[in-house]
């Protein structure tokens, strides 16, 4: 009898096991019902990309590859003594998520901060990263973290730091191994070379922020760029374009054109009270009163024609 309690015990255990694992699955985050996500994560590339060109003068890019799910152990075996992981704290969330890079990635931003050109062949041995590069791929983790809150921060306020740098991805702790992720891959790109960066945040870390990663913000996460837009709006108001006053148009026939001859008059229906379109670009801007001022025709502007424009005119004078 208690033999067969103990096996009994035994076989639903083990069963036991296997359903929380099915509930866990089951129960896991869909990338696809989550689309903020990719977007933090492409604004998160294009902020390590910015970093790295301003500490470089070979131009980087970095891109995501995808955004999917897996199990926190799958990944970190595949990258076994071929990366280093940063082991991310954020207080607000009150968990840990890894950002990792490649040996390929740690190699090409070494060479690439350095003044390579990519003339000299890659470094392809298996051996373990020196303390420079290990030091240099800790400044580039702390550009990682910032640039991953920076991406979150229109989602959740959101602070990473650094716990940890590890070499041996046993040590890379942020939650059982069969535990699900969401894992993103981002591609890297200079000096005719590559590299991986991989972010894994367990589905733990997420949940909270299921529904805010559920909709679409609009405008939130636009990636405006601020120096950008501002030399933008500058170049337009710097920018010359040439105005026609249109006193007054008629219809005529190809015959009627062609009998005009030099120093004929022709004679206009408009007055002096009549309204003046002022163009641009052949296009019809403002309605006018024509004036005189100093011996001068003057217009002054009475209305916009077309009144969809208004906030385009409105944006240009106020910023």
């Amino acid at each position: 009898m208690i033999e067969a309690a103990t096996a009994s015990s035994g076989t639903s255990s083990s069963e036991r096991a296997m359903i929380a694992d099915r509930l866990l699955d089951a129960a896991g985050i869909s990338v696809d019902r989550l689309p903020m996500l990719p977007v933090v994560f492409d604004r998160m590339a294009r902020l390590m990309a910015d970093a790295m060109r301003q500490k470089s003068p070979s131009p980087s890019y970095i891109s995501v590859s995808y955004v999917e799910n897996n199990r926190i152990g799958d990944v970190l075996d595949e990258f076994e003594s071929n990366a280093l992981v940063a082991v991310l704290y954020s207080p607000e969330w009150d968990a840990r998520v890894l950002v990792g890079f490649d040996r390929d990635f740690i190699f090409t931003l070494v060479d690439v901060l350095f003044g390579a050109d990519g003339t000299e062949p890659p470094i392809d041995d298996e051996r373990s990263f020196s303390n420079i590069e290990t030091r240099i791929a800790r400044t580039m983790f702390e550009v990682a973290a910032k640039a991953l809150a920076e991406s979150f921060a229109p989602i959740a306020e959101t602070t990473l730091k650094i716990e940890r740098i590890e070499s041996r991805m046993d040590f890379a702790v942020v939650g059982r191994r069969n535990n699900p992720a969401v894992v993103a891959r981002l591609l890297q790109q200079a000096i005719g070379r590559g590299g991986e960066v991989f972010v894994v945040m367990p589905h733990s870390t997420l949940n909270p922020l299921r529904q805010r990663l559920s909709q679409v913000l609009s405008g939130e996460m636009s990636s405006r760029d601020k120096q950008w837009t501002q030399h933008f709006h500058n170049e337009i108001q710097r920018t010359e374009v040439k105005l026609e006053a249109i006193l007054e148009e008629r219809e005529m026939s190809l015959g009627d054109l062609t009998s005009l001859k030099v120093g004929q008059v022709i004679e206009l229906q408009a007055t002096a009270r009549s309204p003046v379109t002022l163009a641009c670009n052949d296009q019809p801007v403002f309605t006018c009163q024509l004036g005189q001022l100093n011996g001068s025709y003057t217009l002054q502007i009475e209305e916009l024609i077309h009144e969809e424009e208004k906030d385009l005119f409105d944006d240009l004078r106020n910023r």
